[in-house]
């Protein structure tokens, strides 16, 4: 049986004089971050409201996959152009789930 993957969820929101800010920084990161081994894909995704608030959304190929990147020097580096847009308004800027089912392709 193989290891389920796991997916990231980072939360964002752009500043209100900087309305690019989180779009730059995503493409940066997933720039860096490109042939990581483990990372399966990322996507970013804008609220329908308008409001600047973004999720960033990563695929791991497994569990141990994610945190043996989250360990390495570069992880901090890789992901530091996020960092001042993170929006932990929810409770928590981030969450880490598995893939408990689904459907399609």
């Amino acid at each position: 049986m193989t290891a389920p993957r796991v997916h990231v969820l980072l939360y964002a929101a752009a500043p209100a004089d900087e309305p690019g800010a989180v779009r730059t920084a995503y493409h940066d990161i997933s720039a860096r971050l490109a042939g990581t081994t483990g990372l399966v894909r990322n996507a970013l995704l804008e609220h329908v409201d308008g409001s600047g608030r973004f999720v960033v959304l990563s695929e791991w190929s497994s569990m141990d996959a994610f945190r043996e990147w989250e360990q390495t020097a570069g992880h901090r580096t890789a992901t530091a152009p996020l960092r001042p847009y993170q929006d932990a308004s929810g409770g928590s800027a981030y969450g880490i789930y598995t893939v408990a089912a689904e459907y399609g392709g």
